[in-house]
């Protein structure tokens, strides 16, 4: 683990300058992780466009946030369900409408420990279809607009891609002979980060301004498991989040620097560097080989465009 660039504390947004005329889009944010970013990115100037699930949520957390700083807070809401494709390229559509320029697309949403299989609508496993085929989508019919601002792409992933079955499962995604709620949500986290290091080589090999990072929040005190987890999960995490976990506003810093930050490198990993990667100082962290396999990143990614139909040209 490497904390030395940013001294004794790790990296923290107070190293950010200000960040005024930048756009910063971001999906799930309005609780957890993704709020406590927007809120980093309003004090330092910056718009943020949040893609959400829920109206009403989102319209309070803006309310809330131009409690905080003011009225003129430049923040605003487009609707996005990620777990299907035609919303997600709605949403899409609205943003290039909207949006001139993104100087960083966060996908931050993600539901995680679905207790009973689910399927999209468009025949997914739900954490694959939201935490990667959502996101695969939304950064390739973005892709173009984020170039043009020399913008980047920031993938949260999850320190759980290498504490499940550590690869993809091509021959059953969507685990119809053996679900399990780890094993799926591992998988869909390896699978995010598989593809954003397929897209820095393919960006790099394409000679195109587009910087991909990726970065774990930890273990942090959110909502992630409110809705989806079974029972006794959510009761377990509960207890243990009090003893183990940090805040949902530490757990966005390491989303916010790769998002604003100077000095990133590829094939890396940023996240908190202490208790196995999940509190702690963030710096770079440990990255296992699983999400670096080649072979596979380039299988997954041609399945990924054949499922959401989008031909990316990379």
């Amino acid at each position: 683990m490497t904390t030395k660039n940013y001294g004794p504390a790790g990296w923290t947004p107070e190293q950010l300058g200000p960040l005024t005329g930048k756009t910063y889009v971001i999906t799930g944010a309005n609780a957890g992780a993704g709020f406590e970013a927007t809120r980093v990115f309003l004090s330092k100037g910056a718009s943020v466009v949040m893609l959400n699930r829920n109206a009403d949520k989102s319209l309070a957390a803006i309310a809330t946030l131009r409690q905080e700083f003011g009225s003129d807070a430049d923040v605003t809401f487009v609707c996005m369900d990620l777990a299907v494709l035609d919303s997600v390229r709605d949403a899409a559509a609205e943003v290039l409408e909207k949006v001139p320029r993104i100087d960083a697309l966060i996908c931050n949403a993600a539901i995680a420990q679905v207790a009973q299989q689910e399927i999209t609508v468009d025949g997914f496993e739900s954490q694959l279809g939201v935490n990667h085929f959502g996101h695969f989508l939304l950064c390739g019919l973005l892709f173009e607009r984020i170039d043009q601002s020399g913008g980047r792409i920031v993938v949260v992933g999850s320190n759980a891609y290498k504490m499940g079955l550590k690869r993809i499962q091509f021959e059953d995604l969507n685990f119809d002979r053996n679900y399990t709620a780890w094993n799926a949500y591992a998988q869909s986290k390896l699978a995010q980060m598989m593809f954003a290091y397929e897209l820095q080589r393919r960006v790099q090999a394409a000679n195109r301004t587009v910087q991909v990072q990726v970065c774990h929040p930890g273990a942090s005190r959110t909502n992630l498991l409110k809705d989806t987890a079974s029972t006794f999960n959510r009761l377990v995490w509960a207890v243990l989040s009090r003893i183990i976990a940090q805040s949902a506003e530490k757990g966005s810093w390491p989303e916010v620097m790769c998002a604003a930050a100077e000095g990133l490198e590829p094939e890396s990993l940023y996240g908190p560097t202490r208790r196995a990667e999940m509190v702690g100082p963030v710096g770079k962290c440990p990255l296992d080989a699983c999400a670096l396999d080649r072979e596979a990143a380039a299988r997954l990614w041609t399945l990924s465009e054949q499922k959401t139909s989008l031909s990316w040209s990379l």
